[in-house]
């Protein structure tokens, strides 16, 4: 979308509908029931046929080009080339180049400097002429928003590892950091675990002051207004607290020389043996891309030799997440497949009524197996006495299970009705949810209390993402899973968590969506869990959020929202167009909370029904997830095939309770 578009959305009549062309206009009027079933059956086969055989799914999880450019880039620093890997990840990023010459963090965004100025290092790196029309496209593109200096923490890291930038245009990393006492303003334990996961390794290659080897000895020297030695300002001032922040670390780094070359090794050591215990073998430290670039080459540093189990495990753990197509590539951030199987479990219960079928029954088989019961955990530093019982987002990620994917899970083994199965994994799920409720009542990602603020003021921290606080989302499905069970030993978790949700809601009536884009997906995930926790539809909080949802429904009938909406809170439940996704969110919020019945429901099933694809499916380029906000998006591509089938579903079962 244009900028243009998102300072003035077009709307529709006093109560600002995001405008449709007239051809497009839905009539709302009652579809047949037949032809929501044929939509619903064709929808649902094509989703059971992309089910692997052992049970599971995992579809796709799409990010911005910064991955990708990071993994040429990561094969440049080791002098490890993978030829072919790296033409077909290249073809990948030359197509995604926006029309404003750059590229940016989700379909249809603004140019992002830090992600431009990495793919066109990636590209330089593989051989593309800088003078070729779409390179000096980009170089000006870059130049007019002030140039490589201008990029982000984590973009001048690999610049310096590469000697473009001197390292003092980097944050002081010190890994004398894994030495600091839990009472120090800053620790490990008090970031969120995508932070320390990525933060040990890293510290380590600011410490050795890492060099990429570099083979073929390219430079982006060009990128720069101001040559990166004389450059002066590679840290804007973010705020108050940042610019005190900056002094200290300024004074810090003068320091550094005297630090006894003793406690350097201690640090070392210490730093080596905490992330060589959580590399998760061939599904890598973290489970994420930027932890397992930094522990291949951390390990690379630290003497490993390229035979040695682990390089060799760190090494296959990042070529796991690249898709590869016969003429371009895609690398992953992650893999998603508990998420993707316990999504697509919750959407075909509901295409049968609310009964569970064989083929869900060995989706979720699949998914008892991997239950995380007596693992270590990072979760255990501020619970040393709770028991295990959650769930990882990815295959395997033990040291970090996820209360999201966990209450999901759960949510879907309940619905199975069958105790005798899966009731000790759901009786175990919910009593290490509860142990991980934070003080103020809500749920977050991966941690408990993740909320010391101050830290996102630090020199590293400009992505404003370092740490895990409670979620409206999160919380919301914990609330979900809670209030099924509705039992006595729950009822105070659930109260303070239903009181968090309260105080959450936005002035508007919706709910943020830290995990979803954006407001819609937040809305949704709230009124889904006051359905399931009983609460009258009919207050005043529930009805302010339907009026709401039918204020930013398009004239065609759908929902979508922009991912811009995280930087300018006036777009909430805006976008150029309806998404399918968005739409499903919409409905199942709408029909959670009595809605069934109304015209914007029928509406956006209508929607649905019209753009649904000759193979059953939907699908839409936007990205309908971040990762960070304001920073990451993500395109979940499973979520076009489970969200709508559910949505259809939902609404063909209430019609047959009205027969």
């Amino acid at each position: 979308m244009t900028r243009a578009l998102r300072q003035a959305p077009e709307s529709a009549g006093a109560i600002g509908i995001a405008a449709a062309s007239p051809a497009t206009e839905t009539s709302g009027q009652d579809t047949h029931p037949r032809e929501i079933g044929g939509a619903i059956t064709a929808a649902r086969d094509a989703l059971l046929k992309l089910q692997q055989a052992d049970g599971h799914w995992c579809f796709m999880l799409e990010a911005d080009c910064t991955i990708p450019a990071e993994y040429i880039l990561w094969t440049h620093f080791t002098g490890e080339l993978e030829p072919e890997i790296e033409r077909k990840l290249a073809a990948r990023l030359r197509a995604k180049q926006a029309s404003h010459g750059g590229w940016p963090l989700y379909e249809g965004g603004d140019l992002d400097i830090s992600c431009s100025v990495k793919v066109y290092y990636a590209l330089k790196l593989v051989g593309d002429d800088p003078n070729a029309p779409h390179m000096r496209r980009a170089r000006e593109a870059i130049l007019a928003q002030g140039g490589g200096a201008r990029a982000n923490v984590f973009t001048r890291l690999a610049l310096a590892m590469f000697s473009q930038i001197p390292w003092r245009g980097v944050p002081f990393i010190p890994v004398e950091i894994m030495l600091l006492p839990r009472w120090f303003p800053f620790h490990l334990s008090k970031v969120s675990y995508w932070s320390r996961t990525v933060m040990v390794p890293l510290a380590i290659l600011y410490s050795l002051k890492a060099q990429a080897q570099n083979p073929r000895n390219v430079h982006i020297q060009e990128l720069f207004t101001v040559p990166p030695e004389q450059e002066r300002h590679y840290f804007p001032v973010r705020s108050h607290l940042n610019k005190i922040l900056l002094s200290v670390e300024r004074t810090a780094r003068l320091l550094e020389p005297l630090i006894p070359s003793m406690l350097r090794r201690r640090a070392l050591k210490k730093a080596e043996t905490w992330f060589t215990e959580r590399l998760n073998g061939e599904d890598g430290l973290g489970g994420i891309f930027p932890a397992m670039v930094n522990a291949h080459e951390s390990l690379i540093l630290l003497g490993y030799s390229p035979d040695h189990p682990w390089r060799v495990q760190a090494k296959k753990a990042l070529q796991n997440l690249v898709i590869e197509e016969e003429n371009s590539a895609s690398c992953q951030p992650c893999l998603s497949p508990i998420w993707d199987t316990g999504l697509a479990a919750l959407a075909l219960q509901e295409t049968e009524g609310g009964h569970t079928t064989a083929p869900v029954i060995r989706a979720l088989d699949w998914l008892k197996e991997r239950q995380i019961l007596e693992q270590s955990g990072d979760w255990q530093v501020q619970h040393p006495n709770l028991k295990g019982g959650g769930w990882a987002f990815q295959y395997n990620n033990s040291y970090y299970p996820d209360l999201d994917d966990t209450a999901l899970v759960a949510w879907s083994m309940d619905q199975a009705a069958t105790p005798e199965r899966y009731g000790e994994a759901i009786g175990r799920a919910c009593d290490w949810l509860c142990g991980m409720q934070s003080r103020n009542g809500g749920f977050a990602a991966f941690e408990s209390d993740n909320t010391h603020y101050y830290l996102n003021e630090i020199p590293f921290a400009d992505h404003g993402a370092l740490l895990d606080p409670p979620t409206a989302d999160v919380t919301a499905r914990c609330i979900v899973l809670l209030g099924r069970l509705n039992k006595p030993q729950y009822a105070e978790t659930l109260r303070r968590a239903l009181d968090y949700l309260r105080r959450e809601q936005e002035p508007n009536g919706s709910w943020f969506g830290r995990w979803g884009t954006n407001y819609i997906y937040g809305t949704w995930s709230a009124l889904t869990a006051l359905e399931q926790a009983n609460i009258d539809p009919q207050e005043g909080f529930i009805r302010k959020a339907v009026e709401w949802l039918k204020q930013v429904q398009r004239l065609d009938g759908g929902w979508g929202e922009d991912n811009y909406s995280y930087f300018d809170s006036s777009l909430a439940g805006r976008y150029q167009e309806s998404t399918p996704v968005h739409t499903a969110w919409a409905l199942l919020a709408l029909m959670a909370v009595g809605e069934a019945n109304s015209e914007a429901v029928k509406k956006g099933i209508a929607y649905l029904l019209q753009i649904q694809q000759e193979d059953g499916l939907w699908d839409h380029p936007a990205f309908n997830a971040p990762g960070f906000p304001r920073v990451f998006y993500l395109k979940y591509h499973g979520y076009d095939k489970f969200f709508p089938l559910w949505a259809l579903a939902r609404y063909r079962n209430h019609l047959n309770r009205q027969c």
